[in-house]
Order: structure tokens, then C-alpha cells, then sequence
């Protein structure tokens, strides 16, 4: 006996000292003996469910529920079957969820004075009101549980329950208030108030809501902040795939591609090893790596794993389908995400969607995405907003024959996303500048600006964005030019690369019917009858780039 009690202090003090192998393997000796109490079992089911041993964790946690009706402890046996009920669902195994949610009820229900499970299993309702378009409905709710949370002085419910008043306030539109909550809730888990489970689901949640917010910067800082938790536990799984998720999106924004993929694999990685919730980020950031350089197959198929999760691959999967040149799957993919997003979502769809109503020459469209974002960036100061939000509205003052009125706000957009480190979105952004002055016929500034941007997307790899660029400030002086435009010369010089009417349509952000109007201009121009004549013809004349 006196070994067993031995064993069970080291368990608990390498729970405590979140050594979670250690307590797996100490507690899994005393269990033999026959010593574990429902609290060691509980114990010992999260610490299991936290490295990646789901099923085996949740088996235990039934144990310690069976274990505390033994001994007639009915709020420590609710607050099992709730907890096992937060883990099935998360799963995906909604049945069983709700089973367990039921008995949990079931066992509150019989009790002659209120516990804090009360609050607990209004946590799994306002949820499905979150993700189910009501998210007044879940605010209300969730401050319900907030006040159980507050009565018994529960860190862990008064923690989950600011983060879901804060998720609830972003989909609201109320993006300061949200942000306000998160920070609440983050001053708690940092102080180590809250335990690992509720730490954790915290921690990933606030990142996801801050880059939804277009908080660039809390992200960071979030994000660094569970680096640090995560490596103060190096043998945890569940949440470490999330965190190395999060870094992979950041690395991504920073321009640190090779970094990326590096830390999206391990999130694939940890995903297979039992961090369910780290398969899309682990996916879709390397999808947009690799979408970025150019390699399209290897990105629809990052899309393709990241869609296995259940939420849709967006923007990622429709900006690829512009890139390929099929602009009519594009805009139906950004346009459905976006119809069917909630609030918080649909603003983060918005620079994406500009991107593709340009590109399918619905200028009108284009306008109200932008006035949207303008909208967002008036009622929030976040940088990375207002810069995303310039850079669609100087696209589409382009567009709409605005070049002048455009240069000032693209360069403010080059500006904010260089001062916050984003090279990719900063080098879009100069080229865009180019467009503009070209537009104004100032030809010296924009072959500048073109170089510029070409010489960064070069420096980050972004195969695709340079060639581009070098096709639009390739100038055109060329006395065999004949009677072409200029807009005529680079479609020409498209088609000898033999570039389908889709493709050409991506590359030069025009309609398919335009690309195939500006054709059969070239055609009735030159007299010629076919794209192999016209190849022939651009080569003769030195037009073929």
C-alpha cells in the first residue's frame, strides 16, 4: 500500500508539474494495484486525452463518472459526463455528445442545491447558437453561464464563458468588445488560473478570432504566448498542432514560405497523432504556401485534405481556381462562402472577393464588396484592416478609370502592410501603384514601381505574382506593332505562349469575354484566321515577349 501511495504523489506531482508521460505512467502502475480514487482517474483521463489518447482518455474518464457515483459524489460525476461530452463532441461523435449531455442533466437535475455543472452544460447550447447563425441567442446564453461561473468562483467557466461572449460580440459586428473579452480571458490563463483542457481551447480560439478581427498584431503576440505554454509541455499533442498551425499562418504572412510549410507538417503531424482541430490549419496554410509559388497541384490537394475537417477551404481553394484561369468557379466559391459566413467570416472574405469580381469584370460588385470593407475599417482601427481595406478600394478605383484618385490609397495600403511585415500583400500592392500611375501616364513611375514589386515577388518565390508583374510593366515599343493596342499586344503576346482564353483572362484581371473580344480584334486587324497564325505573326514581329 505504502508503494501505491508512493506512486499515486508522483503522478499527481508530475500532473502538477504538467510532466504528462511521467503521470501516465505512474498513475497506469497505481491503477494496476487497484489504487486509483474518481479524482486520480480524472486526472489520469486528461492528461491522456491531452497527448493524443483520446478514446483511452475518455474510457478512463467514464471510469472516474462511474467511480464518483460509487462514492456518491453526483456534481464531480456530472462534471465528468459533461466533460466527456466536450470531448465527443469535438470528435464529431454528436450522438454519444449528446447522450452524455443528457445524463449530465439528468444528474444536476436530482440535486437539492445548485453546482457549477449548471453553468458547464449551458456552454455545449450557446455553442450550437454560435455556430448555428444565432449569435444573440449564444451571447445570452453564455452570460447565463458566466453568472453560474462567477456565483461558485469557477475559473474554468468564467474563463470559457468570456471567450464565447467575446466569439459571440465578433460575429455581432462588435469587433472592439470582442477583442476586449479576449484579453479578459487571456490575463487568467497566462496567470495559470485555468487548467490545461479550458487553457488550451482558450488559447487557439482567441488566435483564430484575433486574425478573423484582422488583429495581426494580438495574434502574434497570442501566438507566441502559446508557443511558450506548448513548450513547457513537450510531450502534449492535443493544441500543439493547433499552435504549430497558427505559427504556419504567421510565418505565411511574414513572408517566411519554407518556415511555413515546415510548421504546417508538424501540424499535420500532430493532427494524425490526435490534435483533431489542427488538420485544416495544418492543411490550408500549406495549400496557400504553395498556391503563392505557383504550384497549383500540390495546393488543390492541401485544399482537398483541409476540406476533410468539415470547413470549407475559403479564399484559398477560390483564389486558386482564379489562378488556374477559371474565373466562373472562383467567383461561385467566394461568392456561396461568403453568402452562407457568418459576420466575423464574410468581413475576412471580403479582400478575396474584390480580387474575383475584378478579375470576372463585374466592376459594380467589386465596388460594394470594397464599400463593405470600408465600412469595417471605418469602425475599426486594426492596421491590417486598413490596409486591406485600401488595397481594394485603389483595385477598384482602377478598374472604375479612377488611376489618379487610386495612387494615394494604394500607396497607403503599400505603406501599412509594409509596417506590418506582410511582403506579399506590400508587393501586390506597388504593383497596383504601377497600374495606376501607368493609368495617369506617368509610364517612368510605373515601370519603377513594377520593377520593384517583380524584384520582391521574386525574393519571396511567388513564381506566379512576378511573372505577372513582369508581363504588365514589360513596356511596348515596337514599331511592328501594326495597329494593336497595347492591351491587344499583351493578349497576343499570351496567346504565342499558348495561354488558354481562361488563363489569359486571370493573368491581365479581365472577363473571358474580353480576352475573346480582344482576339477577334487581333484576328480582323492582322487578317489572320487562327491562334497558330497569330503565334507565327507575334514571333515575326518580335511581340511574342
Amino acid at each position: 500500500m505504502a508503494t501505491s501511495e508512493a506512486g499515486l504523489d508522483r503522478g499527481r506531482s508530475a500532473f502538477e508539474g504538467h510532466r504528462w508521460t511521467e503521470a501516465i505512467e505512474q498513475f497506469h502502475d497505481a491503477d494496476r494495484r487497484g489504487a486509483l480514487t474518481a479524482p486520480d482517474l480524472e486526472r489520469l483521463a486528461t492528461v491522456e486525452i491531452l497527448t493524443g489518447k483520446t478514446d483511452t482518455g475518455i474510457d478512463n474518464l467514464t471510469r472516474a463518472h462511474e467511480e464518483y457515483l460509487v462514492v456518491g459524489d453526483v456534481p464531480g460525476a456530472a462534471r465528468c459526463a459533461g466533460w466527456i461530452g466536450m470531448h465527443l463532441m469535438n470528435t464529431g461523435q454528436m450522438a454519444r455528445s449528446a447522450g452524455w449531455f443528457a445524463r449530465a442533466g439528468r444528474l444536476v437535475a436530482e440535486l437539492n442545491e445548485p453546482c457549477v455543472v449548471e453553468g458547464m452544460l449551458l456552454l455545449p447550447t450557446a455553442l450550437g447558437m454560435l455556430y448555428g447563425g444565432n449569435p444573440e441567442g449564444a451571447n445570452r446564453v453564455f452570460a447565463d453561464a458566466l453568472a453560474v461561473g462567477e456565483r461558485f468562483q469557477d475559473r474554468d467557466l468564467i474563463s470559457l464563458s468570456l471567450l464565447g461572449r467575446g466569439q459571440a460580440s465578433l460575429m455581432l459586428g462588435d469587433t472592439s468588445g470582442g477583442i476586449r473579452l479576449f484579453d479578459e480571458v487571456m490575463v487568467a490563463v497566462i496567470a495559470g488560473e485555468v487548467s490545461p483542457v479550458p487553457s488550451g481551447i482558450i488559447y487557439c480560439a482567441v488566435i483564430g478570432n484575433c486574425h478573423l478581427a484582422f488583429d495581426l498584431r494580438r495574434a502574434l503576440e497570442w501566438t507566441a504566448a502559446l508557443d511558450r505554454w506548448c513548450a513547457g509541455r513537450p510531450d502534449m499533442v492535443l493544441f500543439s498542432g493547433q499552435c504549430q498551425a497558427h505559427r504556419a499562418e504567421l510565418y505565411r504572412l511574414h513572408g517566411a514560405w519554407d518556415d511555413a510549410i515546415s510548421a504546417a507538417k508538424d501540424a499535420q503531424r500532430l493532427s494524425a497523432a490526435g490534435d483533431y482541430h489542427a488538420l485544416y490549419g495544418g492543411y490550408y496554410q500549406q495549400g496557400e504556401v504553395e498556391r503563392l509559388r505557383g504550384d497549383f497541384a500540390a495546393a488543390e490537394e492541401c485544399y482537398r485534405q483541409a476540406g476533410r475537417s468539415g470547413y470549407e477551404p475559403q479564399p484559398g481553394l477560390a483564389l486558386l481556381k482564379l489562378a488556374l484561369g477559371d474565373i466562373p468557379a472562383a467567383r461561385a466559391l467566394i461568392r456561396r462562402a461568403a453568402d452562407s459566413a457568418d459576420l466575423a467570416t464574410r468581413r475576412h472574405l471580403l479582400p478575396a472577393l474584390v480580387e474575383i469580381e475584378l478579375a470576372a469584370g463585374d466592376t459594380a460588385a467589386a465596388r460594394r464588396s470594397a464599400d463593405d470593407l470600408a465600412a469595417v475599417a471605418q469602425d475599426c482601427a486594426m492596421p491590417m484592416v486598413q490596409a486591406a481595406s485600401c488595397q481594394a478600394g485603389g483595385a477598384v478605383l482602377i478598374a472604375e478609370g479612377e488611376p489618379a484618385r487610386a495612387q494615394p490609397v494604394l500607396r497607403r495600403a503599400w505603406m501599412l502592410w509594409r509596417e506590418l511585415g506582410v511582403p506579399f500583400e506590400a508587393a501586390r500592392c506597388r504593383a497596383l501603384v504601377g497600374r495606376a500611375c501607368r493609368g495617369s501616364g506617368d509610364d517612368d513611375a510605373a515601370e519603377m514601381d513594377f520593377e520593384a514589386a517583380r524584384a520582391e515577388f521574386l525574393a519571396l518565390g511567388a513564381a506566379p505574382a512576378a511573372a505577372w508583374t513582369s508581363l504588365e510593366h514589360t513596356p511596348v515599343h515596337n514599331k511592328d506593332a501594326g495597329p494593336l493596342t497595347p492591351r491587344e499586344i499583351e493578349v497576343l503576346r499570351l496567346v504565342a505562349a499558348g495561354k488558354a482564353n481562361r488563363v489569359i483572362a486571370a493573368e491581365l484581371y479581365l472577363s473571358e469575354k474580353t480576352v475573346a473580344r480582344h482576339i477577334s480584334n487581333i484576328f480582323l486587324k492582322l487578317g489572320l484566321r487562327s491562334r497558330v497564325a497569330a503565334t507565327r505573326y507575334a514571333f515575326d514581329h518580335g511581340l511574342a515577349g
